[in-house]
């Protein structure tokens, strides 16, 4: 094949500052791609704004900038260019960040093996095809519409199906399965619902399982956080503005309500807002109708509202910090999402979906977790509900060097001795071992001697010194009760 008629390869920009780093990625990427290098993210920046770059592999500890910072300025000028971390360090911070803020398509670790490096990079050179064919298929949209038809229809049942009831994770004996028998219930008719929770509990799950449960699942569904603005930014955000209507609107721009249009519009934590807001919200959700800023008239919508709140809002009521008509305007059907310390049952199966996301996202496949890891899981109390159990198996995933994830790589907060009630409980299941004084003693001894040493992370001295114990004596009542790790 001449040169001429060679397909053109697909672009990559390495930015590191170790130039061996640099030519170890060239070498084991050039055949394949057109490989561009920078040193620096001043350096990468400049070749952005000159190159046609599809992929980047970024270092993420660099002098000026770490890589994390620099992507998510690639995000905002380049959001189609898919973002890589290479890093050696297992920051669970940083890879947080990273997924969060810079939108990363994967963070993969050092050492890196050139077979996986170039099997990421080539599926990604692949994503990045099918975002650009996407595109263009919707500028087709006239020749091409029963095929795009039916790909929007799949696309619509797949939503339907993981944003659906079906998609919150839950046993069958799960304390949530009483709040989701009533979102089916009252799902079908247009009524305002109230969804109260601790942060972290996935009330935004449950909002959408209304939606895509109801008549509106073919229409928007919009988020707003009525806890993160302040009131005429949270103002402007919902009902829109005109042209000139203050510094800074420089042309006419749609609000939520008019957003969600025929659908349900998510407003989260509702309670964090002021009182003279309320009293604007209260007026359009009374009269279907808001008046942009600036403009002239109002606009009419039909607009299913389902707000979300961490706050007791009828305790907030008595106190007189959210007006009363606003609660019963929006509490018709109020919902209580448990906490997740309250369905200690759901956190292996929880744990293990989450483990499938973490391994997307980070690029890293593990067998899953020993019993111990899921024991401790289900036994910890999980103040940060599911977003921390969310970020624990994503720090867990990200230093672990075994096929297994194990209790030693948890955090020492969730190894710690379980709660008093759980202790009880579990004394009183030792009362129906079988067996005199003596068997039951030896439970209870080897229930202290297991806890203790994954709190320990297995590491007998440490074990041995807490229990009043030389190493000796700790081994043999690990070898007498069968504790011994091989």
């Amino acid at each position: 094949m001449s040169a001429n008629t060679r397909p053109k390869l697909p672009t990559v920009l390495v930015v590191d500052d170790e130039l061996r780093s640099q030519e170890a990625l060239r070498r084991t990427l050039e055949d394949d791609f057109e490989v561009f290098t920078a040193a620096s993210a001043d350096e990468a920046q400049r070749i952005m704004e000159t190159e046609w770059v599809q992929i980047i592999v970024c270092d993420q500890r660099m002098p000026q900038s770490t890589g994390v910072e620099f992507l998510k300025s690639v995000r905002s000028q380049w959001p189609d260019t898919l973002r890589i971390i290479l890093s050696g360090y297992t920051d669970a911070e940083d890879i947080i960040a990273g997924v969060n803020e810079a939108g990363i398509y994967q963070y993969l670790l050092k050492p890196w093996q050139p077979e996986q490096l170039l099997l990421t990079l080539q599926t990604a050179a692949r994503v990045y095809r099918l975002q650009q064919e996407n595109q263009r298929l919707s500028l087709d949209l006239r020749t091409a519409e029963p095929v795009l038809a039916r790909r929007v229809e799949m696309k619509y049942e797949r939503v339907k199906r993981e944003f659906g009831l079906d998609g919150l994770i839950r046993t069958p004996d799960s304390p949530l399965n009483a709040v989701c028998e009533l979102i089916e219930k009252i799902a079908p008719f247009d009524l305002s619902v109230l969804i109260s929770g601790e942060s972290g509990t996935g009330k935004e799950m449950l909002a959408r399982a209304i939606h895509y449960c109801s008549r509106r699942a073919d229409k928007p569904f919009v988020v707003e956080n009525c806890g993160a603005l302040p009131d005429q930014l949270l103002e402007a955000e919902l009902f829109g503005y005109k042209r000139g209507a203050f510094t800074g609107a420089y042309e006419d721009r749609s609000g939520r309500f008019q957003q969600a249009d025929g659908g349900t519009l998510f407003l989260d934590e509702i309670g964090d807002t002021s009182a003279a807001f309320q009293v604007k919200l209260l007026r359009v959700l009374q009269e279907g109708e808001f008046r942009p800023l600036g403009a002239a008239r109002p606009q009419s919508v039909d607009v299913r509202v389902v707000a979300a709140t961490h706050h007791d809002l009828e305790a907030d009521v008595r106190a007189g910090s959210f007006r009363e008509d606003l609660y019963y305007r929006l509490a018709t059907v109020p919902l209580r999402v448990p906490a997740l310390r309250e369905r200690a049952m759901d956190v292996p199966l929880l744990a293990g979906r989450l483990l499938e996301a973490s391994q997307r996202v980070l690029g890293k496949s593990v067998d899953g977790f020993s019993t111990e890891a899921l024991a401790c899981l289900a036994a910890y109390p999980w103040p940060g509900n599911v977003r921390e159990l969310q970020n624990e198996i994503l720090r867990m995933l990200a230093i672990a060097d075994t096929p297994r994830l194990g209790a030693d790589l948890l955090a020492q907060r969730i190894l710690r001795t379980p709660a008093v009630d759980q202790q009880e409980d579990e004394l009183l299941d030792l009362i129906a071992v079988d067996g005199g004084l003596k068997e039951r003693l030896e439970a209870l001894e080897a229930r202290v001697l297991k806890e203790t040493l994954i709190r320990h992370r297995w590491n007998k001295s440490r074990a041995a010194s807490e229990l009043g114990l030389s190493r000796v004596g700790l081994r043999h009542k690990l070898l007498r009760y069968g504790l011994e790790r091989g």
